[in-house]
């Protein structure tokens, strides 16, 4: 029988203080965050307060000369009479209501489709099915799940096939369908004049339609090519994903947390601040702090909030202030191209600017993470400067980047034509020794992922648009 007695053991832990996980968690808060963060922290301190708010102008400090005249003051000693303060801010009022009626969210593809199953003259139970089919697409206009699913009476069951060929009819033209094959197959029919060969082609040889085998649907179906490149045609007319043009999606706008810019011969580095209020500490809780003759829940209460408070502070400070040394550290690494353009990018990885700023690569990654720079470039996420090295020829070895391979590739494509046969289109291969010669050795399949990377298609398919 194994005796049980207390034994003494060393064990070393990491354990992450609150203080600590909150400056980790700044490092990699892009700008937008950082303003949304600093404004909880804000309600959630009192001894925490903002000293200078620059993301707001105040109509008091601005210059006499840019001041505008106040329109109702101005009317009210004009001599229209017809005009009164009361009525210029009814007015107002029924224009704001108008506007609210007005502005709404984008109609999307389940709207569209519930408001024409709407104006259909149908039975009740087919309505409730079409609805059940409608809400069931996703945003291509394909079934999540089995339209079978959905039913459980059998007289749903036996409408089911006919309602589902009703909304199949509605405008998208192509939805309630499974996939792309059977949406591109709707379409035909639906299409007055359709290519009488069409609907063959997507049935047996969609697959091979979408890989270019060309000559293998022409052997198949025993027609020319010139009645194929009808065939493909006409099917360019058609939508395989129909219900994308109501998609919801919007426009993302990206705020550069670095701005570099070359001024007299240098590279300035500038941090986009403005959005950040300039914080400071509470005067009233610095007192109380201060008073001995306060109460001690409340110097300690107070003590603890200014303690918090001055770490925020400087939490913020020190993510600035890393930021700016990995983008000077960037700025010096990427000096070409800053200087020639994108596809001059040099393989740089976390380690060489970790050693160059002096920190751990981890925060490096943290404080490159969701953030952007503007330049005279364009604007580019921080991640965009480290890429993997390529190899080269020559004496300077692996001296290109995946990045700038891949810039090169874009344009080289972009310059179809202009030294060879009017609009011919560079095949991966023909790309393969344009690069051999420029000093960059890449294997054709490496050439097509990069293409594909871009979204550029194929050479075929730059020629057939």
């Amino acid at each position: 029988m194994q005796s049980q007695r207390p034994v003494l053991k060393q064990v070393q832990k990491l354990k992450m203080s609150p203080q600590l996980y909150q400056a980790v968690r700044l490092m990699a808060l892009p700008l937008q965050d950082l303003k949304t963060t600093i404004e909880e922290e804000l309600e959630k301190n009192p001894a925490l307060q903002v000293d200078e708010d620059r993301s707001t102008i105040s109509l008091d400090s601005m210059p006499e000369g840019e001041k505008g005249v106040d329109e109702a003051d101005y009317f009210d000693h004009s001599s229209d009479t017809g005009y009164s303060r009361a009525a210029g801010r009814e007015a107002s009022d029924a224009k704001q209501q108008f506007m609210e009626g007005v502005l709404s969210q984008a109609e999307s593809l389940q709207d569209h489709l519930l408001w024409q199953l709407a104006l259909q003259p149908i039975p009740e139970e087919w309505r409730s099915v079409g609805e059940l089919l409608i809400r069931n697409l996703d945003d291509n206009g394909f079934h999540r799940e089995p339209p079978e699913l959905l039913v459980k009476e059998e007289s749903e069951r036996e409408v089911l096939p006919k309602v589902m060929a009703l909304v199949q009819g509605f405008d998208p033209a192509g939805v309630c369908v499974a996939d792309v094959r059977e949406s591109l197959l709707v379409q035909i029919r639906n299409t007055a004049e359709p290519h009488p060969r069409a609907a063959e082609v997507v049935q047996s040889h969609l697959e091979a339609l979408e890989k270019q085998k060309l000559r293998e649907i022409e052997k198949a179906l025993k027609i020319s090519a010139a009645e194929l490149r009808e065939v493909v045609a006409f099917l360019r007319t058609l939508d395989p994903m129909p219900g994308r043009s109501f998609s919801r999606d919007v426009a993302r706008y990206v705020v550069p947390d670095v701005q570099v810019a070359l001024r007299d011969g240098e590279y300035s580095i500038l941090l986009n601040d403005e959005m950040i209020p300039v914080l400071g500490i509470n005067p009233l809780f610095e007192k109380i702090v201060r008073e001995k003759s306060a109460d001690h829940s409340t110097r300690a209460f107070a003590r603890a909030n200014v303690q918090d408070a001055r770490w925020f502070i400087r939490t913020v400070g020190q993510r600035n202030l890393t930021l700016l040394k990995v983008c000077r550290a960037i700025v010096e690494f990427q000096r070409d191209f800053f200087l020639r353009g994108p596809k001059y990018l040099k393989p740089l990885t976390l380690k060489d600017i970790a050693g160059e700023v002096g920190v751990h690569e981890a925060t490096v990654s943290r404080i490159t993470s969701a953030k952007h720079v503007q330049t005279e470039w364009g604007i580019f996420a921080l991640k965009h400067f480290f890429s993997n090295s390529i190899a080269g020829s020559g004496s300077s070895g692996s001296r290109f980047s995946k990045g700038g391979v891949k810039e090169t590739i874009r344009e080289i494509i972009g310059a179809e034509g202009g030294g060879g046969t009017a609009g011919e289109s560079l095949s991966d291969q023909k790309i393969v020794e344009i690069l051999a010669a420029r000093g960059i050795t890449l294997a054709r399949r490496t050439v097509a992922k990069y293409r594909g990377e871009l979204a550029i298609d194929s050479s075929y398919q730059r020629r057939r648009t």
